[in-house]
């Protein structure tokens, strides 16, 4: 369902399904727990084509709420317009601002400098 890396000190997770609404909360729960290992590094979570689904989409919000608690920046990366979109307009704006790139390069260079 996921995987992970360290690349330039940020934690990189790639989603490589939608888990559907059964397998959300386990997503999820694998997203903090990574998170919750490696900070305070940033993080960049990429949606692959296959993974941007309503349940992944899900998960990804609920693990930013998360992330924002300590402070940690979080990044998003998905091909698809649409739900660029969809996590732009229902991410929580109570702690630091999700942001949601195109271009998994472009994420993690951007949270690398940020975190700098």
């Amino acid at each position: 369902m996921l995987s992970h890396t360290l690349e330039q000190g940020v934690l990189v997770i790639t989603v490589d399904q939608d888990p559907g609404i059964d397998g959300r909360a386990t997503l999820t729960t694998h997203i903090t727990h990574l998170v919750d290992a490696h900070k305070p590094a940033p993080v960049v979570i990429v949606l692959t084509d296959r993974a941007a689904g309503p349940a992944a989409v899900s998960a990804v919000l609920r693990a930013h709420q998360w992330c924002g608690r300590p402070g940690v920046l979080m990044s998003v990366v998905t091909h698809s317009a649409p739900v660029r979109r969809l996590l732009e307009n229902n991410a929580d704006t109570s702690g630091p601002r999700l942001v949601v790139h195109a271009r998994v390069d472009t994420a993690i260079s951007t949270a690398f400098t940020a975190a700098a």
